[in-house]
């Protein structure tokens, strides 16, 4: 940008400022996992099914994820102040949208409207935190913002399951509306005065175009595969064409562009590709768990919305307590050393779930992720120091946002892919456990001897061999993601070590 940098708030304005910032970066946060314990209600609100109701979680991230790019282009041709109010105005008013969709087509495309115009919002509420703050309050101003990073996804299953128990469903969307408003409102009025000087720079829309194409008919194709019976389906073919031929053209054009939306030239830093790759795939996984646990529970367990979201939230317990910890440990061990230990330890959580059975209580549950959250700051804190300690300093930026376009779109991808294994493999398990039934005809006849109706004895037995099918392909995909770990704990050695330290805040 140019021009002089404003002068940093003080006094009252300055804490105003801060709580609103760190407020709206909260509630864009929340709605990656208010939604994650939702989906049950929502799918049944709609009728659905629940794994078409996980569309509703992947259309935001992926939606989100395509922005972030755009967000240095947007704040320096309109100012930061102004595209912050307009972002927010436009999520309260898309999250109203989606409380008010009449069917899952519509919440989808809100939410993809609603992802949009959160995408800007992270990056944006720390870039003005770091401005409206005094140098020397800069490390407060990195804690006020990081702190809400980590407790909103917290939160998130809590305030989803309470609303979806107790209100409904829509309210999910509903309660961030007054937060939006409210914000955006007094977020201009006390830093409008501060804005900085715009100007006109060129912008990558062929390459945006490319971005959203490939990745878009990637995602649906991912999110409508199974219902479509995969590639027997000329759409689902039609999705796979448009999304290689797309990744191929975007390629091409990002790496001969002068002005990129994406700068694929830092992946030629080795540290940086294995880095964010580790990331990417880490995050993967453990995003498909945090979006499976939560539908297992309440589809197969008769878990409420409210109780799946309080076994979900103990990830955060830890999680809390070890990012100062572990960031205070980040130039004094080797950052592979913390990654690789973090991977592993994630990996042996994952082989404990692999054991999970339908007799599981509420503490069986909640302890692994009570236990899984310990390392959690272990897998982002010291990744994003390996990977952007390997690209130049004028490069930070667009390497900041690239790897924060892998992670997200790796989780959206991981989550489909995930959903879709899950029922393939209950269905796979099903024909395997008929097939091994000894004496059904015995079994019922137990049953009708003790009382109970023919009919009412062959649906028990359904329900048997349904819940054991979901319990398995439950523990099937746990023991696939903690080979995904382990995977990705060797991979981080082939980095290098970072040739600097990150300087707080620069990763966002």
């Amino acid at each position: 940008m140019v021009g002089p940098e404003p002068e940093p708030l003080s006094g009252p304005l300055l804490i105003v400022a801060g709580v609103l910032l760190a407020l709206a970066n909260f509630i864009v946060v929340l709605d990656t996992t208010i939604a994650n314990v939702s989906v049950p209600n929502i799918a049944g609100g709609l009728a659905v099914s629940p794994s078409q109701g996980t569309w509703v979680i992947t259309s935001y991230s992926v939606a989100e994820a395509i922005t972030v790019p755009l967000t240095g282009w947007l704040a320096q041709r309109f100012g930061p102040v102004r595209v912050f109010a307009t972002a927010m105005i436009s999520f309260g008013v898309c999250s109203a949208l989606c409380g008010l969709a009449p069917s899952l087509g519509a919440l989808v495309l809100f939410r993809v409207m609603q992802g949009l115009s959160g995408g800007p919002m992270i990056p944006l509420s720390q870039t003005l935190l770091l401005r409206v703050f005094p140098k020397h309050l800069a490390p407060a101003a990195i804690g006020l913002w990081s702190m809400t990073t980590v407790v909103a996804p917290i939160a998130g299953p809590i305030l989803g399951g309470a609303i979806c128990d107790n209100i409904g469903w829509q309210w999910v969307f509903y309660i961030n509306v007054p937060v939006a408003i409210t914000c955006a409102y007094l977020a201009y009025q006390v830093l409008h005065s501060r804005e900085s000087p715009t100007t006109k720079i060129p912008v990558d829309f062929v390459g945006l175009g490319l971005l959203i194409v490939t990745v878009g008919a990637f995602q649906i194709m991912l999110d409508k595969g199974k219902d479509a019976d995969w590639f027997n389906s000329s759409s689902i073919v039609a999705l796979a064409v448009i999304a290689a031929i797309g990744l191929v053209f975007f390629l091409i054009w990002e790496l001969t562009e002068k002005n990129p939306i994406v700068n694929l030239r830092v992946f030629r830093h080795r540290g940086f590709t294995i880095g964010a790759s580790v990331l990417a795939v880490g995050y993967g996984a453990f995003f498909a768990s945090i979006v499976l646990i939560p539908l297992w529970l309440q589809t197969n367990l008769g878990y409420t919305a409210t109780w799946a979201g309080y076994a979900t939230a103990f990830l955060g317990i830890l999680a809390v307590v070890m990012s100062p910890i572990t960031a205070n440990l980040i130039g004094k061990i080797d950052s592979r050393a913390l990654i690789s230990f973090g991977l592993i330890w994630i990996a042996g959580v994952s082989f404990w779930r692999s054991g999970f059975n339908s007799q599981l209580n509420f503490s069986g549950i909640a302890l692994p992720a009570l236990v899984q959250g310990f390392a959690m700051p272990l897998l982002f804190i010291p990744t994003t120091q390996l990977a952007l300690g390997a690209v130049r300093v004028e490069e930070t930026a667009s390497a900041a946002g690239l790897m924060n376009f892998m992670r997200t779109t790796a989780g959206a991808f991981a989550a489909s892919i995930a959903t879709t294994a899950w029922d393939s493999a209950a269905t796979r398990n099903r024909a395997a456990l008929v097939g091994r039934l000894g004496d059904p005809d015995g079994f019922t006849n137990t049953l009708s001897a003790g009382g109970v109706a023919p009919g009412q004895a062959l649906g028990q037995m359904d329900l048997l061999l349904q819940g054991q099918s979901v319990m398995l392909a439950t523990d099937q995909i746990f023991a696939a993601t903690s080979v995904i770990f382990l995977i990705a704990a060797v991979g981080i050695w082939f980095a290098p070590v970072a040739k600097r330290t990150i300087a707080p805040g620069m990763a966002h």
